[in-house]
């Protein structure tokens, strides 16, 4: 819900009020995001939905519209735990890349963060990090931080064969 509500917004629903929201968006339709599975339980999210219905991204400076293209955009991601770098953001980006091209998406944006020098705690790359974009063939559009490229996928394309040989569940 961060990127769907203004910050005001947000705080104010923190907690059991942004999960209300969440469910409501998912039982009203359309599907807010994907979900892996492995064995039968989930153990990764990616949203994915049309850029405009992130009211946040619509009032980024730093991650503002570059072009007038219509996108959609992958904006935050969950990993279990037991599942992180093992591929899985990257397996994501293609089933949302496959989604949004099936609903008739041109252009999938990202907005991973770049890491500084050393590892980041994965608590802070919940937007992905770049090396998963490129993995699922996307190429970095535009940047205007140091640490957050706006990557993208022209969905004519098809997603890289790494990422779509093995999917989760």
């Amino acid at each position: 819900m961060y990127w769907r509500e203004t910050r005001a917004e947000y705080e104010k629903k923190k907690g059991a009020g942004n999960r209300r929201a969440l469910r409501k968006l998912v039982t009203s339709g359309p599907a807010p995001g994907l979900l892996a599975y492995a064995e039968g339980s989930p153990v990764g999210w990616c949203a994915i939905a049309p850029r405009a219905r992130y009211s946040t991204l619509e009032r980024s400076r730093v991650l503002a519209r570059i072009d007038d293209a219509p996108v959609w955009s992958a904006p935050c991601f969950f990993i279990t735990r037991t599942f992180r770098r093992k591929g899985l953001t990257a397996r994501l980006l293609a089933a949302a890349v496959d989604f949004a091209r099936k609903n008739g998406a041109k252009v999938v944006e990202g907005y991973p963060v770049e890491p500084k020098k050393g590892a980041m705690p994965d608590v802070f790359a919940y937007t992905g990090l770049p090396s998963a974009f490129k993995k699922a063939g996307f190429i970095e559009a535009g940047r205007r931080s140091p640490t957050r490229p706006i990557m993208r996928f022209s969905v004519g394309k098809k997603p890289t064969r790494s990422t779509t040989g093995r999917r989760a569940g």
